[in-house]
């Protein structure tokens, strides 16, 4: 052995590196200058020779074996660090040239670091993780990677034999981030991190920050570059910049890729480039605006539909590769198809192989485990008030709107992140500073993410499946607001549902269902929704939901959506409720599309056509939806007919709607409803239409209102009220002239006097009670409940006999 090169060695470091326990191995391996010369020192397992070769190969120096091994190094001339490369021969006579990862100088700066361990690193993503690059010429992969509390980070894969004592990894500073440059790797190489931490447990752990992994059971992360695709659908993007989606119709097409559809030659899923063409006919057909898709993240466990997510910055591989779902996100664009991704920032789960104790510490997650366990759901919960923790969620959400164009994010489960008892009993969880309950790291996180995702102003949304009544959820920061967007109404939602479940006979004795919404309407910017979460785990379907036998379960349907559309608010639904599929969601079945050859599920399916056709070309039911001056009550108290009727008002006058829902099995015919002023309305559209699977109850004529007092206003129509459905009628105001109110005054007060005449002589005549003005008949389906015959509702015998008594 050189007798200057043994001087110049540390051999504690020697066995740090041989003993894989080193986390600054640039300290030992490679070069180093010396006043001697340069020292170029290397750990190669499994190997017996090892020669430095410079000079393009017209010098070789020999390396020393300074450990059995595999620990090579050697002192050559000189004063510059030349070029060089390893030319290895292993024990089984193979033989390898290898470049030094340890030339190449870090590609995270010191301000970057530091920026990220403040929490404020917003493009974190673009270095940690595994990047390909070329530096000084060299083609390799940069990997990075947050464990603070490692002893030794080490990058394996089938490049190094998954043997982590061969590439160990650089602590940067005193970031907690080790990096390394590994010339050679290409995309498509699968790779890992071996973490060794303190008290020497050694495990490998998937990236945290890969943009790609291996399909379900393996877990390894795989080297991708997001860059080689392009994009055009820079029209879209400059559109959606100063588009306003508060006044624009807007409603969502929630689905699964997964089972949406399923490919009939054996395959479990359609790759992304397979799904759009088809995806976005169908939701052009129907008429949506955008598709809201649950989680797309990397996810172990199907069951968990993706709400589980152990690779977030990561498409899944079941539907192919991140360029694959690049061309998805691209040609929903073009097809003018907003695309809103569902994400998952409360909790993660416990696989060894993910975050959980990350480098040997709780280091994604609090560490007590009141304050870092979900007890129900099984899951880990997120530590907010770690900086790097909020910048790895925050850094994740810009990600998948800078890099893959979404426009939106569904930020699942907020209710659980604000809340700190969210779940659990008495015993289970910690108080804030201050002894209440509310989740102040988690509520700063939320305001800085919002903040951040907005300052872009490129249109972008957040939405908020918050299910509670915490204040201001979409009010802007600025105003001690969370800032999202959008809420969904879950409160309506219930109410709504649990009303539309019940028989109808006993659905007068819960009209708050129908109108209590309208009391906190206006608090938040809310979407009306009909999700997944609706259609699963023994809550049957939409169309399984509704009441009756199977003509009345359509009608109720009907009904149903069409109260979701008229009433304020965006909207949501979820797949296969469009056309009334009874089975539950399944995530291991494809929609019963077949049910479409059947005349009831088509008509369903056009009627869902014709009411989203009708919402889009409508400014009343969509331009002021969050302004209390575009709703007003026409008649909300009809608790015995199971009826309410109101006025949706756009900019103009000229686009006011009236819309009367009655949500009875009875015709109700000539019935008086108030109208906001003296003119003319038309029906535009009736549920019961023949069309549609109803009975054909509409309203052929338009109705010219009369000087007749109702509902408190002075002027009333007389219509045909569908059974079991709505009706939506254009509104075009009629100026009065003087002697025509003087005429029709009379005229009024006259029929009204030959009414009461008349009543007053069948009374006597009969000796029976006269009916009232507003009749109603029974539909020809029966209202009944599953098991037996009821009649549909109670008769309003009391409007009745106060007439008869009015004619006395």
């Amino acid at each position: 052995m050189d007798e200057k090169l043994y001087e110049l060695m540390d051999w504690a470091g020697v066995e740090s590196i041989v003993y894989s326990e080193e986390d600054c191995p640039q300290k030992y391996l490679g070069p180093h200058l010396t006043e001697v010369g340069i020292t170029i020192q290397a750990f190669f397992p499994d190997a017996k020779e090892a020669v430095v070769v410079t000079g393009g190969g017209k010098k070789k120096y020999p390396m020393d074996m300074e450990d059995e091994a595999g620990y090579f190094a050697v002192l050559i001339p000189g004063k510059k660090i030349p070029d060089y490369t390893f030319h290895v021969t292993y024990e089984n006579g193979t033989t390898e040239e290898k470049i030094d990862p340890y030339v190449f100088a870090p590609q995270i700066t010191e301000k970057e670091a530091k920026k990220f361990n403040a929490g404020i690193c917003y493009n974190i993503y673009d270095k940690l993780g595994a990047h390909p690059m070329t530096i000084n010429g060299t083609k390799g992969v940069y990997f990075a990677v947050w464990a603070p509390n490692a002893m030794r980070v080490s990058v394996v894969g089938d490049f190094n034999l998954w043997d982590g004592r061969r590439l160990p990894m650089r602590r940067f500073q005193d970031s907690g981030i080790f990096e390394l440059f590994v010339p050679g790797l290409e995309t498509g190489t699968l790779y890992k991190y071996e973490i060794k931490a303190k008290g020497g447990l050694t495990y490998l752990k998937a990236d945290p920050y890969a943009n790609a992994a291996e399909l379900r059971p393996n877990t390894a992360s795989v080297v991708t570059d997001l860059g080689t695709f392009e994009w055009t659908d820079q029209a879209w993007m400059e559109q959606r910049k100063t588009a306003d989606t508060k006044t624009a119709p807007m409603f969502v097409y929630e689905l699964h890729l997964g089972s949406w559809k399923k490919p009939e030659d054996g395959r479990l899923f359609y790759n992304y480039r397979e799904i759009a063409p088809m995806l976005a006919e169908y939701v052009k057909e129907m008429g949506y605006t955008h598709i809201e898709i649950l989680p797309v993240m990397e996810h172990p466990f199907d069951g968990s539909w993706g709400y589980q997510v152990t690779g977030y910055y990561a498409p899944t591989a079941r539907y192919g590769t991140p360029q694959d779902f690049m061309y998805f996100m691209n040609y929903m664009h073009e097809q003018g198809i907003g695309v809103i991704l569902d994400w998952v920032p409360a909790h993660f789960p416990r696989d060894t192989f993910g975050l959980s104790g990350f480098d040997g510490t709780c280091l994604y997650e609090h560490f007590d485990p009141r304050q870092g366990s979900h007890p129900h759901w099984g899951t880990l919960i997120y530590n907010y008030g770690r900086p790097e923790v909020s910048n790895f969620l925050i850094a994740n959400a810009l990600f998948w709107k800078n890099v893959y164009h979404a426009d939106g994010i569904r930020m699942d489960a907020v209710a659980s992140m604000l809340y700190l008892d969210y779940g659990k009993n008495d015993g289970e969880w910690v108080a804030n500073i201050y002894g209440g309950n509310e989740n102040l790291e988690a509520v700063e996180f939320l305001k800085h993410l919002n903040s951040i995702f907005k300052k872009d102003k490129d249109g972008a949304l957040l939405i908020a499946e918050e299910s509670t009544a915490w204040p201001k959820i979409t009010a802007p920061v600025q105003e001690d607001g969370l800032g999202f967007d959008y809420k969904w109404n879950m409160g309506w939602m219930n109410d709504f549902l649990g009303y539309m479940q019940l028989d109808p006979f006993f659905r007068s004795y819960h009209h708050s269902g129908l109108t209590f919404g309208m009391i906190y309407a206006y608090s938040e910017d809310f979407i009306l929704t009909f999700s997944h979460d609706e259609v699963v785990h023994g809550k049957g379907s939409m169309i399984g939901k509704m009441p009756g036998k199977r003509k009345l379960k359509f009608a109720n349907l009907r009904a149903a959506y069409g109260f979701q559309l008229t009433h304020p608010g965006k909207k949501l639904l979820f797949m296969g409720q469009d056309m009334a599929q009874f089975s539950e969601w399944n995530e291991e079945k494809s929609l019963e599309w077949d049910l479409l050859q059947y005349e009831e599920h088509q008509q369903l399916h056009n009627f869902m056509k014709a009411l989203i056709r009708l919402y889009r070309e409508q400014p009343a039911l969509y331009s002021r939806d969050y302004e209390p001056a575009g709703f007003e009550w026409i008649n909300c108290i009809s608790a015995d007919e199971n009826m309410v009727s109101f006025i949706r008002r756009g900019e103009k006058e000229e686009n006011d709607l009236l819309v009367v829902c009655n949500f009875s099995p009875l015709v109700y015919e000539n019935h008086k409803i108030g109208v906001p002023y003296s003119g003319k309305f038309k029906e535009i559209f009736n549920s019961d239409s023949k069309e549609f699977g109803g009975d054909g109850n509409t309203n052929l004529r338009v109705k010219t209102s009369r000087k007749s007092a109702c509902d408190d206003r002075e002027n009333s129509i007389q219509i045909l009220v569908p059974p079991m459905g709505f009706s939506i009628f254009r509104c075009t105001r009629v100026e009065e002239k003087p002697e025509e109110k003087t005429k029709e005054k009379k005229a009024s007060v006259k029929a009204e006097k030959t009414e009461k005449a008349a009543a007053v002589r069948k009374t006597a005549k009969s000796g029976k009670t006269a009916p009232a003005k507003k009749t109603a008949k029974a539909v020809t389906a029966p209202a009944a409940s599953n098991t037996e015959e009821k009649p549909a509702v109670k008769k309003p015998a009391s409007r009745k006999k106060t007439a008869a008594q009015k004619a006395e």
